[in-house]
């Protein structure tokens, strides 16, 4: 797998993708959730800082979904049945994914307040 050409590397890398949106509805709703937010600034038209970071929180969220998915699948296939430590391993990751849309969510407030805030007719 070492020292392949970039096309494999890119090939391999949309496969993951293309896993991750066939094998978990959690990354299917992740991708909505960013078509909403990209329809959102597309609405808004924010400064181009706004597009920024409403891009760099998607592109965290969606990443942080496909590696809590690739730990689980692991996780599942080397130690099938059930155990506290990876119950609890499963866990993490699942808050990790949590931590990362709550601060998703923060950045798309804080972008609706400063959009509203702009317009003549909103008094904030």
């Amino acid at each position: 797998m070492k020292n392949r050409n970039f096309v494999e590397r890119l090939g391999f890398a949309v496969a993951g993708l293309v896993a991750g949106w066939r094998r978990e509805r959690s990354f299917r709703a992740h991708i909505v959730v960013a078509m909403l937010a990209v329809l959102a600034l597309l609405v808004l038209q924010p400064a181009p800082v706004w597009w920024a970071l409403v891009m760099l929180v998607v592109a965290l969220v969606l990443a942080l979904e496909l590696i809590n998915s690739a730990v689980e699948t692991v996780i599942d296939r080397l130690h099938p049945e059930l155990h506290e430590e990876m119950r609890i391993a499963k866990d993490m990751l699942a808050g990790a994914v949590l931590v990362v849309s709550l601060a998703s969510l923060v950045v798309a407030l804080m972008l609706v307040i400063d959009s509203a805030a702009k317009l003549p007719w909103v008094k904030l």
